[in-house]
């Protein structure tokens, strides 16, 4: 599924998009420091609702905007994915291409372009981009993160239809694969035979394919946004235990604060619980949802509901890190020698 779908949107077709589209861009409007992830679901509705050219309209607002985007190179990978699918075909191969020079380091650009060219039968150009893609982030990655399945997975997908022999990264991307139908046999490029055949057995084969489908599709809704942790750098917690002292039950020092989240974190994963993340919060966003909740902010059974609607907002950033990347508690030290130790340490 497209990161940018709206899963709820996707399940069910009796939603108005035109309408859900108009009521996120007045969301948009009340919480600016949003609006980026907000606008990029409006143009998702609008696209599914058939109006790409107002979709093509809300992707070129943000990437005009003044202020620096968090993920240009989604935006305009989007972007592209739309205006190929009205007719600019010229530009949209321009964009491609930037984006593929400018190698991003977010596997969600990179999943919309190659299956944008996929979808147009460009399937050595899909096959080229979902490779440098591949090679880019999950060389020397112990374990790929859940974000860059779908490029395995849709690398594997293009190689069976170009009837390429397997390869380490083909084989990676069936060991992540958990269906119990294999992706060889979910990527068979034969299977459109067996839904016009006789054969009774064939037809249930087929059936079985399509439910383990359906059952990756289900799992892809299941993680519209991740089961987040709210985090307060020093600064913002310092401000809002200044006007809401009534808080620092919840957090006694920011050390333990930050070990509470990775503890906390932990102790989630262990369980089971996947599409872990973590958003950060500021007091005057906090004291707005307070407000709209009609609450005060120093109750703390707000905490855990402005966590969640950030998260829903599109601000949560996934957890765990990998070990080189910087530590998601704003140290600068890369997570592996800073909250990614066995025993976490604290950070101002």
């Amino acid at each position: 599924m497209r990161p940018d779908t709206p899963a709820h949107a996707a399940a069910n077709a009796n939603v108005d998009h035109a309408a859900e589209a108009a009521r996120l861009e007045r969301t948009a409007g009340l919480y600016p420091e949003d609006a980026e992830a907000l606008l990029v679901q409006a143009a998702a509705h609008l696209e599914l609702s058939g109006d790409r050219p107002a979709a093509a309209a809300l992707y070129d607002r943000l990437l005009a905007s003044p202020e620096p985007l968090e993920n240009a190179a989604l935006v305009r990978a989007l972007k592209a994915a739309n205006l190929w699918e009205f007719g600019h075909e010229a530009e949209a191969r321009a964009i491609i291409e930037g984006i593929r020079t400018t190698a991003p380091r977010d596997p969600a650009p990179w999943v919309i372009i190659a299956e944008s060219l996929e979808t147009h039968d460009e399937l050595e150009q899909a096959h080229k981009t979902f490779t440098e893609a591949v090679d880019l982030l999950l060389t020397d990655v112990p374990e790929p993160p859940y974000a860059t399945h779908p490029l395995l997975y849709g690398r594997h997908r293009v190689r069976r239809m170009l009837g390429a022999a397997h390869d380490d990264w083909d084989t990676l991307a069936d060991a992540l694969h958990s269906a119990p139908v294999s992706l060889d046999e979910l990527h068979d490029p034969k299977r459109v035979w067996s839904l016009g055949s006789e054969n009774p057995a064939e037809l249930r084969a087929e059936i079985t394919r399509l439910n383990a489908e359906l059952g990756a599709y289900r799992e892809a809704l299941s993680r519209p946004f991740p089961v987040a942790v709210l985090h307060w750098p020093a600064p913002e917690l310092a401000e809002l235990l200044a006007a809401y002292p009534d808080l620092s039950t919840e957090y006694p020092t920011h050390e333990t604060h930050l070990a509470t989240i990775e503890a906390s974190l932990r102790e989630l994963s262990a369980s089971g619980t996947p599409n872990l993340g973590i958003v950060t919060g500021t007091v005057p966003s906090y004291e707005a949802f307070a407000a709209s909740e009609a609450t005060s902010p120093s109750d703390p059974t707000l905490l855990p509901q402005y966590a969640t609607t950030l998260a829903a907002r599109g601000r949560a950033v996934a957890w765990p890190p990998q070990r080189a990347e910087e530590c998601w508690c704003g140290s600068g030290t890369a997570y592996g020698e800073c909250h990614g130790t066995a025993t976490p340490t604290a950070s101002a």
